[in-house]
């Protein structure tokens, strides 16, 4: 099972100068429980984006075209590609960023696992690819309001690839 997780924005904005564009509690811990146990493949960027490295108890996967890279507590291949052939088939692999390793990942993915945001971040250079409804289809939607730790609406969806 391959999986792209992310938060976007209303513009599909996913980061600006390597950082987060909310800071969103809730998202933080469904990601985290989400991806707890499983395999995640990022790019160097959201290696170095980290504040503590490696994440723990997950397979961390780091896409460089440095081969000699060493990121300490991640495994490092030169493709997306390589990079799936040394999962095991029953591996669930999740993508989580940044914006060209998600291009990549889009046309492999069986589902998509997204933070909707109802705001638009005032600045963003990083943006997720677009999104079918020919491709895409959504599978589950839970709604949430502004509150004293969120400071803009947002929405967890699922989406499966269409069949």
């Amino acid at each position: 099972m391959l999986s792209i997780i992310a938060a976007v924005d209303r513009q599909m904005a996913i980061g600006y100068k390597n950082k987060l564009l909310f800071w969103l509690p809730n998202d933080l811990k469904r990601f985290k429980m989400l991806t707890t146990g499983h395999t995640i493949i990022m790019g160097r960027k959201t290696f170095d984006s980290l504040p503590k490295g490696a994440l723990p108890n997950r397979r961390n996967i780091v896409l460089s075209n440095t081969p000699t890279l060493t990121c300490p507590g991640a495994e490092v291949f030169t493709s997306l590609e390589i990079a799936l052939q040394n999962c095991k088939t029953d591996e669930h692999v999740y993508i989580i960023g940044g914006e060209s390793i998600y291009r990549q990942a889009l046309p492999l993915a069986d589902e998509l696992c997204l933070t909707e945001i109802g705001a638009t971040a005032p600045q963003a250079d990083a943006f997720f690819p677009k999104v079918s409804p020919l491709i895409w289809k959504e599978k589950e939607r839970e709604n949430h309001s502004i509150d004293d730790k969120h400071p803009v609406a947002y929405s967890f969806v699922t989406y499966c690839r269409q069949k």
